[in-house]
């Protein structure tokens, strides 16, 4: 007879990490742009991944067998890491908040299609209505009655961000089903190919971007910020996103990182006082209900397994 605890029962270990995942990635929002008041986008990005790539360099040593189809894999995965957040950043900076939220969380749409053209899972039923209602969710969420879209060039990079999302879940989960790697090692060729690729657009289109970094005395909030941005967001988020990837398909992986603006609000509401209206809560809370739709084992919470009391 063994014991398992309730949670575990209606939520496997890879479900929780992306739950947890999410609320990180929903207060980083508030924690970078603490963090750009003192450096610029390219060169935060730029510290930000270089400091974690140089902390798991050591898990480097797995691709030393690994052929060259795996290595070309997991180098073009850090390329689509680079492109969604050089597309996300740039793209808040052209377009309105409200928009940008929306758009982004188009993914939870766009994975499903993307999953079954790609992978030839077609998603079933549950999965598509959890979809739906995500999609409703962020509607409301974001728009507050404010949503306006005189389409142009930043709302075109967030839409571009939305389906590099999709296309990286999917990329993952086949590049790990084909050549099985260390979550730890995909995370530390991602996080070098954004370090390296930041550090060269900024070196020939932005040298403004390279700025001294700031002291420690008297920056505390900064390299807070940055410690923050590296161990929870970066170095603990990309594994766990890996991880579950590789245990998991990616409808349902994006829709428990789905659930990231919804934690987002919160955030902002708590720590940052803004002001989230009731059609804001009613929407942060369908996308949530929309994770737990799809990925709960419901029939865990009445019915008991063979050999569990």
């Amino acid at each position: 007879m063994t014991i398992e605890s309730p949670v575990r029962r209606l939520l496997p270990l890879s479900d929780l990490l992306l739950f947890v995942v999410a609320m990180v990635w929903g207060s980083s929002y508030g924690v970078v742009k603490t963090a750009l008041a003192f450096y610029p986008v390219l060169a935060l990005l730029a510290l930000r991944f270089g400091i974690t790539f140089c902390l798991l360099a050591v898990h480097l040593r797995h691709l030393r067998h690994a052929s060259a189809a795996t290595l070309r894999g997991v180098f073009v995965l850090g390329l689509l890491l680079l492109s969604i957040f050089l597309a996300e950043t740039f793209g808040v900076l052209h377009t309105r908040a409200a928009n940008a939220a929306f758009l982004i969380s188009l993914c939870v749409v766009l994975t499903p299609l993307v999953e079954w053209a790609l992978l030839r899972r077609r998603p079933g039923a549950a999965e598509w209505l959890a979809v739906g209602v995500s999609f409703a969710g962020a509607w409301l969420l974001a728009g507050d009655g404010t949503l306006s879209f005189d389409f142009n060039a930043g709302d075109g990079l967030i839409l571009a961000a939305a389906v590099l999302r999709a296309l990286a879940v999917c990329v993952t989960k086949r590049v790990l089903r084909a050549a099985p790697l260390p979550a730890l090692t995909v995370t530390a060729v991602q996080a070098g190919v954004v370090a390296s690729g930041s550090t060269a657009i900024a070196w020939v289109f932005a040298p403004s971007q390279w700025q001294s970094l700031p002291t420690l005395a008297g920056h505390g909030m900064f390299w807070g910020s940055v410690l923050y941005l590296v161990c929870a967001c970066t170095l603990f988020a990309f594994f766990a996103q890996n991880y579950a990837i590789g245990r998991s398909s990616p409808t349902r992986v994006s829709l428990l990182m789905g659930s990231e603006p919804a934690f987002g609000a919160i955030f902002a509401s708590v720590w940052l006082g803004e002001h989230v209206s009731m059609a804001g809560w009613i929407g942060g809370g369908m996308i949530v209900a929309a994770s737990l739709m799809a990925t709960v084992q419901w029939r865990g919470v009445f019915v008991a397994r063979p050999g569990q009391a």
